[in-house]
């Protein structure tokens, strides 16, 4: 990963950029103007209950679809899916038709979207880069990533004061474009044999990960630490009711958890974590519940940028050797099936933790759902760690392997 990138590496990682980016600027508007509509974290939950009932229903499917067609042609539809999304949201919020339930109709294209998005993104790495370089490569998308995620909600913030409708369209050019990139993609790898459709071969992944307790433990830490702690879904709330800030500080917020992964990315790219990684994996998910605690504290601006910050620092050191053991540990053939629970336990934790944390907002208030949540997650993490003894001792991303020279027997 010294050398260049190659251009197609360069394509992909302009296209993911503007796909999360417009997934971030997006995510702002749609919190903002339904609880500026509302004023109810049971609507808040609603925008992440109904993105992911579709995702969950088509995991298996997608995957499957993954691992079948054209992944750059996956992931461009999938871009293309949410640019009409978008345009439909811009249209009306302009024409002054989008109330609470318009906007959760296209939350639900939206989610049918990324359920195609988040796999064939992720599929497309290993077909890009050499197997060696694979924790390097998911490290620079990692930066990526949280460079969208720190642009996007800031964006996302600052056209807010324009009005809705500047912030959906900006977010269908960015979709288009990345769309339009996606398709000129040129994978370098052979072209994948092509598997029969059949029940067994749709759920091979959900086996394959069934019988794997690294990457069992790996996807569901993160996925019910993420989905009892999803404290940011409350974020409109704690800007508006506490903070007693408006769209822009909002953006900021959202994009503060970015900042502090992105940081934390540069040091991993510089310094590769390479032993005691299931130690390292369990305590940044132990960090990432104390934050969270911390965060239901807050009271200043000051105060809860830097949580946040922090917050994810701790959550992209999960995420780098998270994503990097599901990679290595998966047959290529499977990478799309695979991808697509992964991806779904991520939209678990994701959306259904807005929900979750929406409704708990109704009963406990913002601070009481946040500090709950920030609890169990700590619980989850020492749950866990008994639960998953063979990820908590991982020394390597990579399994050792035994060199046996001509002549010498093998013990």
């Amino acid at each position: 990963m010294s050398n260049p990138l190659p251009a197609s590496m360069r394509r992909y990682l302009a296209a993911r950029f503007l796909g999360v980016m417009g997934n971030n600027i997006i995510a702002v508007a749609l919190g903002w103007q339904i609880y500026d509509l509302t004023s109810s974290g049971w609507y808040l939950g609603l925008v992440g209950l109904v993105q992911f009932v579709p995702g969950l229903v088509l995991t298996v499917p997608a995957g499957m679809l993954v691992d079948t067609a054209d992944r750059r042609v996956v992931f461009s539809i999938s871009l293309a899916l949410q640019f009409v999304a978008s345009a439909v949201l811009a249209w009306a919020s302009y024409a002054g038709w989008a109330g609470p339930h318009a906007i959760l109709i296209v939350c639900v294209l939206i989610g049918i979207a990324r359920a195609g998005q988040l796999p064939a993104q992720q599929a497309l790495i290993p077909m890009l880069v050499p197997t060696a370089d694979l924790p390097k490569a998911m490290a620079v998308n990692a930066s990526i990533n949280k460079l969208a995620m720190v642009s996007g909600p800031a964006l996302g913030g600052f056209l807010y004061a324009g009005g809705a409708a500047l912030v959906y369209g900006v977010c269908a050019l960015a979709f288009a474009i990345g769309a339009a990139l996606a398709m000129l993609i040129v994978l370098q790898t052979i072209a994948r044999k092509r598997e029969a459709i059949s029940w067994s071969a749709m759920f091979a992944g959900i086996g394959f990960i069934r019988h794997n307790p690294v990457i069992l433990g790996a996807m569901t830490l993160d996925m019910f630490a993420t989905l009892l702690g999803g404290g940011t879904a409350l974020l409109p709330m704690f800007a508006r009711d506490i903070l007693h800030t408006g769209p822009w500080g909002l953006g900021l917020l959202r994009a503060a958890p970015a900042v502090g992964g992105l940081a934390m990315t540069a040091l991993m790219t510089r310094w590769p974590l390479e032993h005691k990684v299931g130690h390292r994996m369990y305590s940044a998910v132990f960090a990432y519940g104390l934050t969270t605690i911390a965060f239901s504290f807050c009271t200043s601006m000051t105060a809860a940028l830097l949580v946040l910050t922090l917050m994810g620092a701790a959550d992209i050191v999960s995420t780098v050797l998270r994503h990097s053991v599901v990679q290595i540990e998966t047959d290529d053939a499977l990478r799309g099936r695979v991808g697509a629970v992964h991806a779904t336990s991520i939209v678990t934790s994701n959306q259904l933790g807005q929900f979750r944390a929406g409704v708990a907002a109704e009963w406990l208030g913002p601070v009481g759902a946040v500090l709950v949540g920030g609890v169990a997650t700590v619980g989850i993490t020492l749950l866990w760690a008994r639960l998953f003894p063979s990820l908590l001792n991982r020394d390597r991303l990579f399994r050792p392997t035994i060199s046996i020279q001509p002549g010498v027997k093998a013990q």
